[in-house]
């Protein structure tokens, strides 16, 4: 994501959903503390519908999705409501116990999970339980939680799925086909260490970063994370600790940026300098360099993501939750399946680099035009499409791994990757401060 482009840093914000981290946030009271609305049949009335970061870049286009439902149902009136990115969870917090949450709210696959769990949202499955067969594989699982059976507490709007990037030429370098690129962990490890040894220093094969490598890396090497009832975790395996022992070779030979294992450095400028072969797993990545770094945007190559053992990619999705309690039901869900349907799904993904959840949306040629097979952009954006049809649930970070789960976990991996204790002894107490978090999680 490039800092000065307020498109990107718009649409990046909502489909990554870094702003919203479930750690530190609680409700008070439990499931059940919103009484449960009821649909009336009738569409009417004023209801409230937040976004997060889209104004002023996407007014046009939400005012034009809002105007044409109040035409549509003109019982019913949204009054639109465009909050800043930062202390987005903790005003969530704040409407929730104050009783003030929108009718109709944006949620991320993390964020969903803090209001959700505390019974704040409509079943949308109760709801629209037919809708589920309306989305790709795997969006409308999203929104489920452990113990709730088939309950799903909001309506897929958006996603974005993983692709594989890279820098053509540096590839070519270090004696690797460039039309042959890594398709499991292993083997993107393989290419990694290959880059180092020819690189001399000059540049490295991919930032270190465990807390965005992980879960996913070890889901991919078929590493179970949870136990089959998703009540502790399982991940202190020897495929794990194999992982730490390669991460740990790898950065001692200068395969990944030294500073980039304990801060976020801007990949964006990194790859765009030449000086890192694979870059973020994000076709919206690929826009960013074609209008930032046009000499590296030319030696560019995109690829399927590397899915390794699972056969498929997990996606970052947007969703739209309901108001448990909201005084219009009938309203607030069919605003959020118009916003959700497909013709405006395709019109908001020509706008920005997203691609809607819903598949007929999907199925539009927009996605399918790999035009001469040529240009990166084009290619990412067909690549993407491709890779969302068999996306799935099991990809996905769980709702259990939460943001302090994560950072638990990273840092016994950055002791070991730097040499500072024994990668079985930093998976080992990984689980243990993981599954201590678990435990808390449960009691409350």
């Amino acid at each position: 994501m490039t800092r000065s482009n307020p498109t990107r840093i718009a649409v990046a914000l909502l489909a990554a959903g870094a702003l919203l981290s479930t750690s530190g946030c609680g409700l008070s009271g439990g499931a059940g503390d919103a009484k449960e609305a009821e649909r009336t049949g009738r569409v009417a009335g004023r209801i409230t519908f937040r976004t997060l970061q889209l104004k002023p870049t996407f007014t046009a286009y939400v005012q034009g999705v809002i105007d044409a439902f109040e035409k549509q149902y003109p019982e019913a009136e949204v009054i639109w409501e465009d909050v800043p990115g930062d202390g987005y969870n903790e005003k969530l917090v704040a409407d929730a116990q104050a009783g003030a949450l929108p009718d109709v709210v944006n949620l991320s696959t993390d964020s969903f999970q803090l209001l959700g769990d505390r019974g704040m949202l409509a079943d949308v499955a109760q709801l629209d339980g037919a809708l589920a067969k309306e989305y790709v594989p795997g969006a409308w699982e999203q929104f489920k939680l452990p113990g709730r059976g088939d309950s799903v507490y909001a309506y897929p709007w958006y996603v974005t799925p993983e692709i594989l990037t890279y820098n053509r030429e540096l590839f070519e370098k270090a004696g690797l086909d460039p039309d042959r690129p890594p398709t499991g962990v292993e083997e993107f490890f393989d290419c990694a260490e290959r880059i180092a040894a020819a690189s001399g220093g000059r540049y490295s094969a991919f930032m270190a970063d465990p807390k965005g490598r992980l879960p996913g890396d070890w889901q991919k090497m078929g590493i179970p994370i949870l136990s089959e009832k998703q009540d502790r975790f399982t991940f202190d395996t020897d495929k794990a600790v194999e992982w730490v022992e390669r991460m740990k070779d790898l950065y001692a030979k200068g395969a990944m940026p030294k500073e980039s294992l304990l801060k976020s450095d801007d990949i964006n400028q990194l790859y765009g300098g030449g000086k890192i072969v694979f870059g973020p797993g994000s076709p919206g990545f690929v826009k960013d360099i074609k209008q930032n770094a046009p000499q590296i945007y030319a030696k560019t190559q995109v690829a399927g993501a590397v899915t390794g053992k699972l056969g498929h990619i997990g996606i970052y999705a947007q969703s739209l939750g309901i108001r448990k309690d909201t005084e219009h039901l009938d309203a607030a869900a069919e605003f959020a399946k118009w916003v959700t349907n497909g013709p405006n799904q395709v019109e908001f993904s020509r706008k920005a680099t997203i691609y809607p959840s819903n598949a007929q949306g999907l199925a539009d040629p927009f996605f399918s035009d790999r035009g001469d097979g040529k240009d990166a952009e084009t290619l990412a954006r067909a690549v993407g499409a491709d890779q969302l049809k068999t996306a799935a649930l099991d990809a996905n970070t769980p709702v259990q791994w939460t943001n302090q789960v994560g950072d638990a976990v990273v840092r016994e991996m950055q002791k070991a990757i730097k040499g500072e204790q024994d990668p079985r002894t930093a998976v080992q107490k990984a689980q243990e401060a993981a599954n201590r978090l678990l435990a808390a999680a449960a009691e409350k």
